[in-house]
């Protein structure tokens, strides 16, 4: 697991679970169930670039799509309502994508 050392597997599974259904996917009650939204800043810093699989400094939307499969191959793919409802709660400066800074207030809020 990519966040092996930084997450407890089974919070991470229990989080991935918790919205198998489409359209079920919520980022606070994620964040919170995986244990992210209380780690440190380095720790969400550290986070972000391995959901930044381009290594662009930015999570665009198709790596929203994915975001699941970040912490799990085997989960599913984000729905494109899920997908854009991220990217709106996230993107703070209206440049359709979310930036480190923007990911860590996003996974705190």
């Amino acid at each position: 697991m990519a966040f092996a050392g930084v997450l407890v597997e089974a919070d991470v599974q229990a989080a991935i679970a918790g919205c198998a259904a489409a359209d079920s996917f919520d980022h606070k009650t994620f964040f919170k169930a995986c244990g992210m939204s209380s780690k440190s800043p380095e720790e969400i810093k550290k986070a972000f670039y391995i959901i930044d699989q381009d290594n662009s400094d930015f999570i665009e939307e198709e790596e929203l799509k994915l975001f699941l499969q970040s912490f799990s191959p085997s989960a599913r793919e984000l729905t494109v309502k899920e997908t854009k409802a991220f990217l709106a709660a996230g993107d703070e400066d209206g440049d359709g994508k979310i930036g480190v800074d923007e990911f860590a207030i996003l996974v705190k809020a």
